[in-house]
């Protein structure tokens, strides 16, 4: 073989070689989702549009529906399937669906603590089935509320609706140990819940036997990382002493690259999805944290036990990433409540640098936590008529400190994974900054407000579970408010792409959450323009 041809040779093994990598590097993630809900479901799908890299979820009746459980047998069997019949890279695992059936059923009483262990065994046998995938895992802390829904309907029967759930609220929000100064309130809350409180204790009680056992597997190497979120609860409550039990025993047999017990829970899954995209482009981002205030990382988000700056912190690491001060890879730029209009300009202005030295910059608005719509929804409208929103690499707001940077975190870095792996779709990102601002600023800040009071002027004050006509009517009113906004909205994002299609309906038969399934296109127009130049040419 002469010079020529071991030269001919070499280079096709390295182009052979760079395609097996890349295929290797877009191997699918498999994902079981914490629940249906578009946050838990859709959004962890969408990042793999941006990035390239699959997500492959179970079949949407297997994950239930707000009040009815998901199908934790099936899913079980579902994993099997999957790793029996194709190679993948990552899986993403909500321990809450595979023992109890999601989220809700997370709450209630349901499986005893046996059967939601030896549900469990999916994760040991996919661990042995692909010993080289990267299994990531993450659970709940239980809320100090139990689900709230009145009772009518179907959910006249669920656990503990309404008076006794919000009996269970108050105890459950209770100091613990319970100064004497409290005694006779939770003696009154006792008498006033029932039987039901004692089984909502026991369901916190073999919840955290399961987060215990979880804490094991990661320990022996079934589970590579481990997040344990905590739904919902501020800094007094029944979770304050179970989250130093999981701290005492994490820290004892388990390092910060195995696991973590943070605040959140419906983030955790695109998070982690994000991460495990990040290591298959071999990448671990750079972020910068920018607050719109200087005390920006001290603000505490009332539904969350520690600074909206630990939470940042902990969700950077989450998703594979490191903060630095020099050289982000993305700016993460995060508006809190109080900031002033001075401290706005100031801000605006450090995005603009940002973007003109080509950072990717995600910008978090959690001026929400002030009970102000109009704060978020006024800055979105500026943004948009400076032609900054379009830039942004990615964007959330209207939830709590840890949902929210979770949301932008995951999105920002699966386009980096993207343009690393040269899988990047841009209008899928286009796709999902879109169906975030809709969803975020629009739906929360106008349109809710809107069926609300709809609601109310019907006599229906109470909006967590609506009687079926009712959620009916109430989605159609959702879809044509909504519809409103989204040609101008997707005007000022990329002027050159029309709506092909926008579904939008009310998933949960309630208020609080509405789901946009859109499909965006280029103007034919345009194309066609563009088409008669080069032919001119």
């Amino acid at each position: 073989m002469n010079g020529v041809h071991r030269r001919l040779l070499a280079t096709l093994t390295f182009v052979v070689a760079c395609v097996g990598i890349a295929r290797a590097a877009n191997a699918p993630v498999l994902f079981v989702p914490l629940d249906d809900r578009p946050v838990t479901r859709q959004l962890p799908a969408m990042l793999g549009a941006i990035s390239g890299v699959p997500v492959l979820e179970p079949p949407r009746p297997l994950l239930g529906n707000y009040l009815r459980a998901g199908d934790p047998a099936a899913i079980g069997r579902w994993l099997d399937r999957q790793s029996a019949e194709r190679h993948f890279g990552s899986a993403v695992i909500s321990t809450d669906m595979l023992a109890y059936g999601g989220l809700v059923a997370s709450r209630i009483p349901g499986p005893d603590y046996a059967t939601a262990y030896l549900r469990l065994a999916a994760m040991r046998r996919l661990h042995r089935r692909a010993p080289h995938a990267w299994i990531a895992a993450f659970a709940t802390v239980v809320r100090l509320a139990p689900t709230g829904v009145p009772p009518i309907g179907a959910a006249k029967d669920f656990f503990a609706a309404y008076p006794i759930w919000k009996y269970i609220q108050e105890y459950a929000n209770l100091p613990d140990p319970l100064p004497a100064r409290d005694v006779a309130d939770a003696a009154h809350l006792r008498a006033l819940a029932g039987p039901a409180l004692d089984e909502y204790l026991a369901v916190r009680a073999r919840n955290l036997a399961i987060d215990r056992s979880l804490l094991l597997a990661t320990a022996v190497g079934t589970i590579d990382r481990l997040v344990i979120g905590q739904d919902d609860a501020g800094l007094v409550g029944l979770h304050v002493p179970e989250i130093a039990q999981l701290q005492t025993m994490e820290h004892s047999d388990l390092s910060p690259q195995q696991s973590s017990i943070e605040p959140g829970a419906d983030e955790l899954g695109m998070v982690l999805v994000a991460h495990a995209m990040a290591r298959d482009a071999r990448w671990h981002p750079r972020i910068e944290v920018r607050y719109s205030m200087p005390s920006g990382a001290l603000v505490q988000d009332p539904l969350e036990f520690e600074p909206i700056g630990a939470t940042i912190a902990s969700l950077v690491r989450l998703v594979g990433g490191r903060e630095v001060q020099r050289r982000p890879d993305i700016v993460l730029a995060v508006r809190t409540p109080r900031t002033t209009p001075l401290e706005d300009r100031a801000f605006l202005a450090s995005m603009r640098r940002a973007l003109a030295r080509k950072r990717r910059v995600a910008l978090v608005d959690l001026t929400f936590l002030d009970g102000n719509d109009n704060a978020e929804l006024s800055f979105m409208q500026r943004l948009l008529r400076d032609g900054l929103a379009a830039r942004l690499d990615a964007y959330a707001s209207w939830n709590t400190d840890a949902n929210s940077v979770g949301t932008a975190l995951a999105e920002a870095v699966a386009a980096g994974a993207g343009r690393r792996l040269g899988s990047y779709d841009p209008r899928a990102q286009l796709t999902f900054t879109f169906d975030r601002i809709l969803d975020d600023v629009y739906f929360h800040a106008l349109v809710r407000p809107d069926l609300e009071r709809t609601l109310v002027s019907e006599g229906i004050l109470d909006h967590t579970y609506l009687l079926p006509k009712v959620a009916a009517r109430t989605q159609r009113l959702a879809r044509a408010a909504l519809w409103q906004y989204a040609p101008a909205l997707l005007a000022a994002l990329a002027p050159h792409d029309h709506i092909a299609a926008l579904r939008i309906t009310l998933p949960w038969d309630r208020t609080f959450e509405c789901e946009i399934e859109p499909a965006l296109a280029p103007d034919l127009q345009r194309g066609a323009t563009r088409s008669a130049r080069s032919l001119r040419r």
